[in-house]
């Protein structure tokens, strides 16, 4: 896929996904939706890649929001496919790290806080709007955020739709940490978590994920994690082989 809204770009085992509209404040459209979500699959089958930086073009605008293109039908097409992205980088069993550079407001809130974890710029700036402007997220955008910064502080945001520096963010554990540089830094944690056990580190995002996604967090965990160590043990090659060969399986060769 020929990507027009994002950069894709690997440096070792880490990823660098940049929304590529700094002139459209890096809002998300119908495309860049596509986009971001065809390149985080082939993030999570690339075995050479371990960890990915999320960031926006320009020292200005993390992402603003989304943006929607005129309507030709009333049907869900019409829909920015923007959940989809949500829940590819939330189930996807290698981390995220967002670097705000900029503004984050609206779904670009959304997007970042959705990510493993967050650094700001020293410049960046979160709100959410949607009351504002006619629009809601009531998914990934309460749920996530009230579990990230607590109840009262969430529907704080979305009620009054205030701004938030990067100190006060840091303050109420709506971001890791604050840098001069996001990006150079989220990128630095990314390399750090290479270093890490690949398979427990998938397992423990397994394990955050599985408590809001259900049969669909659960089966990740099983079939992410465990099955793909059980196919590697003598008892499955064992049972395969006598299922194979049409005789009973030996008990004993399950662990000599």
């Amino acid at each position: 896929m020929t990507y027009e809204d994002i950069a894709a770009d690997a440096d070792g085992p880490v990823l660098t996904l940049t929304i590529n509209r700094p002139d459209s404040g890096n809002k998300f459209r119908h495309r860049t939706c596509l986009e971001l979500f065809d390149a985080l699959q082939r993030f999570r089958l690339d075995p050479g890649l371990r960890a990915a930086v999320l960031t926006g073009a320009g020292d200005k605008f993390f992402c603003i929001g989304g943006e929607h293109d005129p309507a030709t039908s009333l049907d869900q097409s019409q829909v920015l496919p923007i959940v989809d992205v949500y829940q590819a980088i939330d189930t996807i069993p290698k981390p995220v790290v967002a670097a705000v550079n900029g503004f984050a407001v609206g779904g670009g809130n959304v997007l970042h806080t959705v990510c493993d974890l967050t650094v700001a710029s020293e410049n960046a700036v979160f709100r959410q709007v949607g009351p504002l402007v006619g629009s809601f997220d009531a998914g990934y955008g309460s749920w996530y955020l009230e579990d990230t910064i607590g109840r009262k502080r969430a529907k704080e945001m979305w009620y009054l739709n205030r701004k938030y520096s990067a100190v006060q963010a840091l303050e109420m554990g709506l971001v890791n940490e604050v840098a001069v540089d996001a990006r150079a830094r989220a990128a630095e944690i990314a390399r750090e978590i290479t270093a890490r056990s690949p398979m427990a580190i998938g397992a423990m995002k397994g394990a955050f994920s599985a408590r809001h996604n259900g049969v669909s967090g659960q089966a990740r965990m099983a079939h992410d994690q465990q099955l793909s160590l059980y196919l590697r043990t003598r008892e499955a090659h064992e049972v395969g082989a006598a299922f194979a060969e049409r005789r009973e399986a030996t008990a004993e060769s399950f662990w000599s």
